[in-house]
């Protein structure tokens, strides 16, 4: 998945009320930005880190720069935009690039089941059971090397964890899809300690036969690629 306009470095003044982020460009000028994140953002939130922005025109939107990038003193980068894992998991699925869901050909993406819920994306094919698949967003690392999940307590992250169980009960097949948006990370663990619930239903789910799929990212400024399976403790 490329970036629809060029990413232009600035630094990090602040972000607050967790979807602004005020930035310095190269120029001096200070601008707001919007920060496509609900979550905590631990460690990707501190003042003067390099951030990479994506400018707009749109006359629709308030904000004209999107905060897409961070960029680690090694020359790493995490993709903090959390709508990228799925923009670049549907290309990858429609062109079977994930070897453990290609031989699914039909992919429908936000499709209503269990209680009031969407299903990131769902794999249909003749023959096969019907798979449900849920993404999650990965940018925790507070490891050299390991990518955690999740960065704040999650009850929805935990309501899909049920979801995905009673699809089994039901005969499909269910995944559970950790996307890592670091390429600095190689393994992955579920953060237990921040959210001891999650864990828990993690553990019920995959007991009950949802399945786990841990892909990491090639992340550039000029776009985010899904990479292979990582390792997941």
């Amino acid at each position: 998945m490329r970036f629809e306009t060029p990413l232009i470095p600035a630094v990090l003044i602040r972000r607050y009320k967790r979807f602004l982020a005020d930035c310095r460009l190269q120029d001096g000028q200070e601008i707001t930005a919007h920060c496509a994140n609900p979550g905590s953002m631990m460690g990707l939130a501190e003042p003067g880190m390099t951030v990479w922005l994506e400018p707009n025109d749109d006359p629709k939107k308030k904000l004209k720069y999107g905060w897409r990038l961070v960029e680690h003193a090694d020359g790493h980068f995490t993709g903090v935009d959390t709508s990228v894992p799925n923009r670049a998991l549907r290309a990858a699925l429609e062109t079977g690039e994930i070897a453990e869901l290609a031989t699914y050909k039909t992919v429908r993406a936000e499709v209503k089941y269990g209680a009031n819920s969407r299903i990131d994306f769902l794999l249909q094919q003749d023959g096969l059971p019907d798979c449900y698949v849920e993404v999650k967003s990965v940018t925790l690392s507070r490891q050299p090397g390991l990518a955690e999940f999740p960065d704040s307590v999650t009850a929805r992250g935990t309501k899909h964890l049920g979801e995905l169980a009673n699809m089994v009960a039901q005969g499909h097949r269910a995944i559970m899809l950790y996307l890592v948006q670091r390429s600095d990370c190689r393994r992955f663990q579920l953060a237990a300690d921040i959210d001891p619930a999650y864990a828990d239903a993690f553990a019920s789910a995959q007991a009950a036969g949802v399945e786990r799929l841990v892909l990491g990212t090639r992340i550039t400024p000029q776009g985010v690629e899904v990479a292979g399976p990582l390792a997941a403790g």
